[in-house]
Order: structure tokens, then C-alpha cells, then sequence
């Protein structure tokens, strides 16, 4: 069975070694190995004020807070998420405002987004899902014309661009998730990449009870309650190794996504997503519309290739009651689209026979 989901792992005698230095080194909370990994990353992405998490959600919760969510303030979101981009609002004691998503791909409509606007908005969550990227032309606009901080959650993104640049360099937050199966891991972690040397300095003492690590805790004084959000490194081993591997490792999913791109156009009862003007995706998951989903998945199944939709839609947990409202759009897209293998783990042969069955029709 081709797997819809694999998380790359470096081979052993390379990751191994790395690894039990840093177990038997005597440190193994935040320290060097992280800082290295956090350099590594801001080279990566070109933003030097990226910061190394525990987790993607706990890097949601921060954002939040840096953007000044607070009990009653209302964050405009998507359903078409996984559930921490969503949980995390709650966390703050935000509530959630659903946003409808453009039928054409799933990512959140700019255009309803701005008609859910009130005097209690206080920021807007983006999801680029599945690794594309959503209209920052609009999003831009709005957020301008309302004085409103985009965060982008980019958890599925890594590697995808908006005008050339990196997701990730472009708003005032975006979060990263290195969670297991994310286009890299280590096993578990995040990023925080912000825009402000200020609020970069404070999510630094945030993720640490509120202490700056620059000095000694004798020297040091709690002025805000933090958290326990840091990477360690261990972790962070992971990641520095993990670097060495991640642009070739991206770049064949991106290889296979536009593959599929080409080849599975105008194939009968498959309607390809529609990328957002000046973006590039990532294709974390391969995304498209079938008729009749629930034998398209039973076919592929049957062939050997996993196909799933994945993501249970945010909207119907009982913690959103509040927040109910009618999204014709999302109504319709939770119907159709399906994800299929995309990732480092499917080679030339696996692509063509995955498109070979989806071609023979179900």
C-alpha cells in the first residue's frame, strides 16, 4: 500500500550517532543544539527572527497572544484545518468566527472573510491547507484596510512561497508544525517566525516561564507568565540533521504535485484545485475534487494506494457551538476533495500508477 502520509527519517548511521552525543552530552534541555537548529532554519527561510517551539500549537498560542488576543476578542478562521489552529483561539479565551473557503481549493475566502469583520475582530488565521497558499493579495488588503494581523498557519506549508518568497517571511506571525509526518520532522516541534524584534524577544521569554535564557536565573525577573514551549535538544538534533536533507526533500514533493498538475488535467470525474495568483504550494498533500469520493477511496484502496480526506472539518465540535453559522462553500468542498500520496516516498513508478488508477475510473 502507498501510504498518504510517511515521515522522512534520516538512515540510521547518519541520525544515530547525532543523537546519542546529544543524549550522553549531559544537556539535553534548551541549549546549543537548539540555537544551531533555529540558524539553520532562519537560513532556510530567510527570516532571522524564527523561533524553535515544542509544538506548531504551542507556536499558534503564542502568535496569539503576541497579536493581543484576549478573552472575547473574535479571530476569524477556517474550518478547513486541522484542530489545534482552532483550539488554540480557545486557549486565549478568543472566540472563533468561521470564515467560508473558495470552493475552487478549500483555503479561506477573502471576500466572506472581510463581510465577518466587527468592531470585536482583533486578527485573521490563515491556513495554507495541505501546502497551498492562500490569497495573500486580498488577505493583504483586508488587513491593511482594517488595521487587522494576519497569522498564517503553515503547519502543511514549509517550502511554499508567496511572490518568490518564503512562507513564513511575509506576516507579522506564521507557525510552522515539525509534528511526525509534517514535510520534516523531529518527532515533534515547531517554529515562530514573527517580523518585530520586540515581539520576537518576548515570545523568547515566553517559551521558557518567562525567564530570558540570555541570563542567569539569579539575574532574572518574571514580568509576564510564560510556558514550558521550548525545544530541546534532542529534538533539535533531530532537526539539524534533518536540514541537511530538507530542500531535496521538499522539492520532490513538489516535483510529484506538479506532476499531478499535469497529468491528471481533464482526466474524467477528477477538477483540480485552483492556486492562489503569486503563490506557490508545497503540496504537503495532493488535493483535488472527485465525484463520488467514497468509491474513488474503496478503488484506490483496493489498487494499493491510500486516498483520504483526511481532516474531520473544525465546525462540528461542541466547542464551537457558539460559532455555528452556514458555509455553503465548505458545505460542498467537504464533499469532494480527496487527497492521494504525494511525498519524498513516491517515486516516478509509484506517480504513474497511482494516475494509471485513478485514470481507469472507479
Amino acid at each position: 500500500m502507498i501510504p498518504l502520509v510517511k515521515p522522512f527519517i534520516p538512515a540510521r548511521e547518519v541520525l544515530m550517532p547525532e543523537l546519542e552525543k546529544i543524549l550522553y552530552s549531559g544537556y539535553i534541555a534548551e541549549g546549543e543544539a537548539v540555537y544551531q537548529f533555529e540558524d539553520k532554519f532562519r537560513e532556510y527561510l530567510k527570516n532571522p527572527l524564527s523561533l524553535a517551539l515544542h509544538s506548531g500549537t504551542d507556536a499558534l498560542h503564542l502568535a496569539l497572544i503576541l497579536a493581543g488576543v484576549k478573552s472575547g476578542d473574535e479571530v476569524i478562521s477556517t474550518p478547513m484545518t486541522a484542530e489545534p489552529t482552532n483550539t488554540s483561539i480557545a486557549m486565549v479565551g478568543g472566540k472563533v468566527v468561521w470564515g467560508d473557503v473558495d470552493p475552487r481549493n478549500g483555503l479561506l475566502d477573502p471576500y466572506d472573510v472581510e463581510k465577518m469583520i466587527s468592531e470585536r475582530t482583533k486578527a485573521i488565521v490563515l491556513v495554507h491547507y495541505a501546502g497551498m497558499v492562500c490569497d495573500m493579495n486580498e488577505f493583504y488588503r483586508i488587513s491593511q484596510k482594517y488595521d487587522l494581523p494576519i497569522i498564517e498557519d503553515a503547519a502543511h506549508a514549509l517550502g511554499s512561497k508567496y511572490r518568490g518568497r518564503m512562507t513564513g517571511c511575509n506576516s507579522p506571525y506564521t507557525v510552522f508544525s515539525l509534528q511526525a509526518i509534517k514535510h520534516m520532522t523531529t518527532v515533534d516541534g515547531g517554529f515562530l517566525c514573527l517580523q518585530n524584534v520586540e515581539e520576537f524577544d518576548r515570545a523568547r521569554r515566553l517559551r521558557w516561564f518567562g525567564l530570558d535564557k540570555k541570563r542567569s536565573r539569579l539575574e532574572n525577573d518574571i514580568t509576564e507568565v510564560g510556558f514550558k514551549y521550548a525545544m530541546n535538544n534532542v529534538n533539535a538534533t533531530i532537526g539539524n540533521v534533518q536540514m541537511r536533507y530538507l530542500e531535496d526533500v521538499i522539492n520532490r514533493y513538489i516535483v510529484n504535485g506538479k506532476y499531478y498538475d499535469r497529468v491528471l488535467a481533464g482526466v474524467d470525474g477528477v477538477q483540480l484545485v485552483q492556486y492562489s495568483p503569486d503563490t506557490e504550494a508545497s503540496y504537503w498533500l495532493y488535493t483535488m475534487k472527485v465525484k463520488d469520493r467514497e468509491n474513488f477511496i474503496k478503488m484506490m484502496e483496493a489498487n494499493g494506494v491510500m486516498a483520504s480526506p483526511l481532516h474531520h472539518r473544525s465546525d462540528t465540535h461542541s466547542i464551537f457551538q457558539t460559532s455555528k453559522r452556514n458555509l455553503p462553500n465548505m458545505d460542498k468542498w467537504y464533499k469532494e476533495f480527496v487527497h492521494i500520496p504525494c511525498g519524498w516516498w513516491v517515486g516516478d513508478e509509484e506517480r504513474e500508477r497511482i494516475v494509471e488508477t485513478i485514470k481507469k475510473g472507479w
